[in-house]
Protein backbone atom coordinates (compact mmCIF):
# COMPACT_ATOMS: atom_id res chain seq x y z
CA UNK A 1 0.00 0.00 0.00
CA UNK A 2 1.15 2.88 -1.37
CA UNK A 3 1.38 6.45 1.30
CA UNK A 4 1.51 9.86 0.35
CA UNK A 5 3.71 11.92 2.49
CA UNK A 6 3.12 15.88 1.49
CA UNK A 7 5.56 18.41 2.88
CA UNK A 8 4.82 21.66 2.83
CA UNK A 9 6.40 25.37 4.01
CA UNK A 10 7.18 28.78 3.29
CA UNK A 11 9.17 29.80 0.85
CA UNK A 12 12.84 30.19 2.53
CA UNK A 13 12.29 27.65 4.89
CA UNK A 14 14.70 25.09 4.08
CA UNK A 15 12.23 22.85 3.01
CA UNK A 16 14.18 21.31 -0.44
CA UNK A 17 16.93 21.34 1.62
CA UNK A 18 15.71 18.26 3.90
CA UNK A 19 13.53 16.58 1.39
CA UNK A 20 16.65 16.22 -0.61
CA UNK A 21 18.49 14.39 2.80
CA UNK A 22 15.21 12.72 3.32
CA UNK A 23 15.30 11.02 -0.26
CA UNK A 24 19.06 9.95 0.40
CA UNK A 25 18.50 8.12 3.63
CA UNK A 26 15.13 6.52 3.41
CA UNK A 27 14.46 3.53 0.61
CA UNK A 28 11.23 2.87 -1.18
CA UNK A 29 10.47 6.78 -1.44
CA UNK A 30 9.70 8.57 -4.49
CA UNK A 31 9.27 12.06 -4.96
CA UNK A 32 7.22 13.88 -7.42
CA UNK A 33 8.68 16.86 -9.39
CA UNK A 34 6.38 19.33 -9.76
CA UNK A 35 5.08 20.99 -13.17
CA UNK A 36 5.85 25.16 -13.03
CA UNK A 37 5.51 28.09 -15.44
CA UNK A 38 7.78 30.29 -13.45
CA UNK A 39 11.31 30.21 -15.00
CA UNK A 40 14.56 28.77 -13.70
CA UNK A 41 15.95 30.23 -10.87
CA UNK A 42 20.04 29.58 -10.34
CA UNK A 43 21.81 26.64 -10.82
CA UNK A 44 17.87 25.28 -10.98
CA UNK A 45 17.70 22.43 -13.77
CA UNK A 46 14.62 21.04 -15.62
CA UNK A 47 13.53 17.88 -14.40
CA UNK A 48 15.64 17.98 -10.80
CA UNK A 49 13.90 20.72 -8.80
CA UNK A 50 10.95 21.48 -11.36
CA UNK A 51 9.65 20.64 -14.94
CA UNK A 52 9.82 24.18 -16.29
CA UNK A 53 7.10 24.43 -18.87
CA UNK A 54 5.19 27.29 -20.48
CA UNK A 55 2.01 28.70 -19.29
CA UNK A 56 -0.14 27.64 -22.35
CA UNK A 57 1.34 23.89 -21.30
CA UNK A 58 -0.02 23.99 -18.16
CA UNK A 59 -3.32 24.76 -18.90
CA UNK A 60 -3.21 21.49 -21.43
CA UNK A 61 -2.17 19.30 -18.58
CA UNK A 62 -5.64 21.09 -16.57
CA UNK A 63 -7.86 20.53 -19.29
CA UNK A 64 -6.82 17.06 -19.76
CA UNK A 65 -7.17 16.42 -15.63
CA UNK A 66 -3.75 15.07 -15.91
CA UNK A 67 -2.94 16.51 -12.43
CA UNK A 68 -3.64 15.73 -8.47
CA UNK A 69 -3.62 19.30 -7.67
CA UNK A 70 -2.61 22.43 -8.88
CA UNK A 71 -1.93 26.39 -7.50
CA UNK A 72 -1.27 29.70 -8.76
CA UNK A 73 1.03 31.46 -6.58
CA UNK A 74 2.83 35.05 -7.24
CA UNK A 75 1.25 34.43 -10.92
CA UNK A 76 2.99 31.41 -11.99
CA UNK A 77 1.72 28.07 -11.66
CA UNK A 78 2.45 24.65 -10.07
CA UNK A 79 1.26 21.39 -10.25
CA UNK A 80 1.58 16.92 -9.76
CA UNK A 81 1.47 14.93 -12.40
CA UNK A 82 -0.89 12.28 -11.75
CA UNK A 83 1.43 9.92 -13.17
CA UNK A 84 3.53 9.98 -10.25
CA UNK A 85 0.84 8.62 -7.89
CA UNK A 86 0.02 6.14 -10.47
CA UNK A 87 3.93 5.05 -10.90
CA UNK A 88 4.83 4.75 -6.89
CA UNK A 89 1.52 2.78 -6.66
CA UNK A 90 2.52 0.31 -9.51
CA UNK A 91 6.28 -0.31 -7.82
CA UNK A 92 5.01 -0.53 -4.48
CA UNK A 93 6.76 2.65 -2.98
CA UNK A 94 5.64 5.77 -1.21
CA UNK A 95 5.66 8.97 -2.80
CA UNK A 96 6.99 11.86 -1.17
CA UNK A 97 5.03 15.57 -2.70
CA UNK A 98 6.53 19.02 -1.91
CA UNK A 99 3.53 21.16 -2.14
CA UNK A 100 2.05 24.15 -0.93
CA UNK A 101 -0.83 24.54 1.56
CA UNK A 102 -3.25 25.61 -1.44
CA UNK A 103 -1.48 21.87 -2.92
CA UNK A 104 -2.13 19.88 0.14
CA UNK A 105 -6.07 20.63 0.53
CA UNK A 106 -6.61 19.43 -2.53
CA UNK A 107 -4.60 16.18 -1.99
CA UNK A 108 -6.42 15.57 1.18
CA UNK A 109 -9.53 15.57 -0.43
CA UNK A 110 -8.22 13.22 -2.99
CA UNK A 111 -6.06 11.35 -0.16
CA UNK A 112 -7.82 11.33 3.08
CA UNK A 113 -4.77 8.96 4.73
CA UNK A 114 -1.60 11.01 3.30
CA UNK A 115 0.33 12.54 6.23
CA UNK A 116 1.29 16.11 5.67
CA UNK A 117 3.96 17.47 7.29
CA UNK A 118 4.13 21.02 7.93
CA UNK A 119 8.67 22.91 8.30
CA UNK A 120 8.59 26.06 10.21
CA UNK A 121 10.96 28.66 10.01
CA UNK A 122 12.58 29.72 13.66
CA UNK A 123 11.18 33.14 13.79
CA UNK A 124 9.90 35.73 11.32
CA UNK A 125 13.77 36.74 11.31
CA UNK A 126 15.32 34.10 10.79
CA UNK A 127 13.17 33.63 7.68
CA UNK A 128 13.93 37.01 6.67
CA UNK A 129 17.59 36.70 6.61
CA UNK A 130 17.52 33.70 4.86
CA UNK A 131 15.22 34.99 2.06
CA UNK A 132 17.82 37.40 1.50
CA UNK A 133 20.81 35.17 1.69
CA UNK A 134 18.97 33.39 -0.85
CA UNK A 135 17.95 36.57 -2.87
CA UNK A 136 21.58 37.15 -3.17
CA UNK A 137 22.59 34.27 -4.60
CA UNK A 138 19.95 34.12 -6.98
CA UNK A 139 19.78 38.23 -7.89
CA UNK A 140 15.89 37.24 -7.62
CA UNK A 141 13.86 38.51 -5.54
CA UNK A 142 13.27 42.85 -5.16
CA UNK A 143 12.84 43.86 -1.22
CA UNK A 144 8.86 44.10 -2.90
CA UNK A 145 9.01 40.71 -3.28
CA UNK A 146 10.47 39.65 0.16
CA UNK A 147 7.97 41.64 2.11
CA UNK A 148 5.15 39.81 -0.54
CA UNK A 149 6.88 36.33 0.59
CA UNK A 150 7.34 37.65 4.26
CA UNK A 151 3.13 38.11 4.38
CA UNK A 152 2.87 34.47 2.58
CA UNK A 153 4.65 32.98 4.89
CA UNK A 154 2.28 34.23 7.92
CA UNK A 155 -0.35 32.83 6.35
CA UNK A 156 0.71 29.66 5.51
CA UNK A 157 1.77 29.15 8.78
CA UNK A 158 -1.79 30.09 9.95
CA UNK A 159 -2.62 27.18 8.20
CA UNK A 160 -0.70 24.45 9.91
CA UNK A 161 -3.14 23.59 11.79
CA UNK A 162 -4.58 21.53 9.06
CA UNK A 163 -1.10 19.05 9.07
CA UNK A 164 -0.60 15.95 11.11
CA UNK A 165 3.01 16.80 11.98
CA UNK A 166 4.83 20.44 12.83
CA UNK A 167 8.33 20.93 12.50
CA UNK A 168 10.56 23.79 13.05
CA UNK A 169 13.77 23.73 10.78
CA UNK A 170 16.32 25.14 13.52
CA UNK A 171 19.32 23.08 13.74
CA UNK A 172 19.71 21.56 9.70
CA UNK A 173 20.85 17.81 10.95
CA UNK A 174 18.62 17.64 14.09
CA UNK A 175 15.43 18.79 11.55
CA UNK A 176 16.55 16.45 8.80
CA UNK A 177 16.33 13.21 11.24
CA UNK A 178 12.81 14.52 12.65
CA UNK A 179 12.16 14.59 9.27
CA UNK A 180 13.13 11.15 8.64
CA UNK A 181 11.35 9.59 12.08
CA UNK A 182 8.51 10.64 10.93
CA UNK A 183 7.70 9.18 7.91
CA UNK A 184 9.42 5.88 8.92
CA UNK A 185 7.13 5.62 12.13
CA UNK A 186 3.82 6.11 9.66
CA UNK A 187 5.20 3.37 7.68
CA UNK A 188 5.71 1.46 11.35
CA UNK A 189 2.38 2.20 12.10
CA UNK A 190 0.55 1.23 8.99
CA UNK A 191 2.74 -2.22 8.87
CA UNK A 192 0.81 -3.38 12.18
CA UNK A 193 4.18 -5.07 12.95
CA UNK A 194 5.63 -4.73 16.62
CA UNK A 195 8.42 -2.28 16.52
CA UNK A 196 12.17 -2.79 17.41
CA UNK A 197 14.01 -1.02 20.15
CA UNK A 198 15.12 1.71 17.11
CA UNK A 199 11.69 2.10 15.91
CA UNK A 200 10.46 3.36 19.20
CA UNK A 201 12.52 5.49 19.11
CA UNK A 202 11.32 6.88 15.72
CA UNK A 203 7.91 6.36 16.67
CA UNK A 204 8.18 8.75 20.11
CA UNK A 205 10.13 11.44 18.04
CA UNK A 206 7.10 11.53 15.63
CA UNK A 207 4.29 11.84 18.68
CA UNK A 208 6.23 15.29 19.77
CA UNK A 209 5.88 16.38 16.84
CA UNK A 210 2.52 16.24 16.50
CA UNK A 211 0.54 19.24 15.89
CA UNK A 212 -1.22 19.14 19.11
CA UNK A 213 1.60 18.65 21.04
CA UNK A 214 3.48 21.66 18.79
CA UNK A 215 1.11 23.51 19.80
CA UNK A 216 3.37 25.90 22.01
CA UNK A 217 5.79 26.35 19.55
CA UNK A 218 3.21 27.35 16.96
CA UNK A 219 1.89 30.37 18.96
CA UNK A 220 5.44 31.86 19.35
CA UNK A 221 6.62 31.87 15.75
CA UNK A 222 3.42 33.24 14.75
CA UNK A 223 3.57 36.05 17.50
CA UNK A 224 7.44 36.64 15.87
CA UNK A 225 5.57 37.91 12.79
CA UNK A 226 3.78 40.61 15.06
CA UNK A 227 -0.19 41.20 14.84
CA UNK A 228 -2.32 39.64 11.56
CA UNK A 229 -2.77 41.77 8.94
CA UNK A 230 -6.59 42.73 7.81
CA UNK A 231 -7.74 40.51 5.16
CA UNK A 232 -9.21 42.12 2.36
CA UNK A 233 -12.36 41.54 3.53
CA UNK A 234 -11.90 43.49 6.56
CA UNK A 235 -10.65 46.72 4.46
Amino acid sequence: MTTVYIISAPSGSGKSTLVNELRKSVSELEFSVSYTTRPPRGSEQNGQEYFFISRPEFERLLAEDALLEHAEVFGNYYGTARRFLDDARQRGHDLLLDIDVQGERQVKQKIPDAVNIFILPPSRKELELRLHRRSQAEGMLSEEGLKKRLAAARREIENCKNYDYILVNDRLEQSIDELKAVVLAERIRRSGKRPSAEEEKWLVTAEQHRQANMRPKIKSILDSFGPSPPSDDDV
